[in-house]
């Protein structure tokens, strides 16, 4: 039977949500996680919670210990990973408040411990990254995105960077050349180190500004973010709980 750890998981600690709630602190070869795993039930299908950037969100996107994340969740019996995201759109037809369920990333981070395979000493360890996103995941997110009626795109690249700044005007032009739809500063770093794992993995990508290559548009603010995440974490809320139960 599937279960399911979830990184990020604002709200769907509610007891309404989840049963059989429990704490447990996990320590890693790599140190500490992000937070306690919450523990529970949703849907009939156990899930494990793991605050990305702490229960304060104390932890900025550099400091994140993602390879303690994600050995921490696959330590305690994860056999799938969804992950949320806040987002900034690249494209017109990404508008606030829309889901993108990513399937490439560009990785544009500098300063992060992003393999577990540091060392050839046992051997070389060279991992597929072509698809990293799971591709029977990302189905079931994406149905259930539809049959909910929320705005969501099937596909699309996103490109992680370093943070916590955000991006000059001449940077998020290049990344649209690039080819990025949305842009964040975590998903490459989790799914990377998830194919390590052999964790499949999928993320809910929720756009909540337009970064900063709209000319039309004052450049984002932090604030901002805010409210449009929180105007939309009942949707994501929504879209997860009903396509867990679904994951075999």
């Amino acid at each position: 039977m599937a279960k399911i750890g979830i990184i990020g998981g604002s709200g769907l600690d509610d007891p309404e949500i989840m049963t059989d709630v429990k704490k447990v602190k996990v320590t890693t070869p790599y140190g500490d996680p992000s937070s306690d795993i919450v523990t529970g039930v949703i849907g009939g299908q156990e899930v494990l919670l793991l605050a990305r950037h702490g229960n304060k969100h104390q932890y900025s996107p550099t400091q994140v210990n993602y390879r303690a994340n994600i050995d921490a969740l696959k330590s305690q019996g994860a056999s799938h990973i969804l992950a949320t995201s806040a987002c900034g759109s690249l494209r017109k037809k990404i508008d606030r408040g829309d889901f993108v369920i990513i399937d490439q990333f560009i990785d544009f981070t500098k300063k992060r411990q992003n393999t577990f395979f540091e060392s050839f000493e046992d051997g070389a360890k060279h991992t597929a990254m072509a698809d990293p996103f799971d591709t029977a995941l990302r189905k079931v997110l994406f149905d259930t995105a539809t049959e909910l009626n929320l705005k969501a795109h099937n596909g699309g690249t996103v490109v992680t960077i370093e943070g916590p700044r955000f991006s000059t005007r001449a940077e998020s032009h290049m990344f649209r050349s690039w080819g990025g739809d949305v842009i964040n500063m975590s998903v490459a770093t989790e799914v990377a180190l998830a194919a390590e794992a052999e964790l499949p993995y999928a993320v809910v990508a929720m756009s909540t500004d337009y970064d900063c290559w709209k000319d039309d548009e004052a450049p984002v603010t932090w604030d901002e973010i805010l409210e449009v995440f929180n105007n939309n974490v009942g949707n994501v809320v929504n879209l997860l709980t009903h396509a867990i139960p679904k994951i075999v």
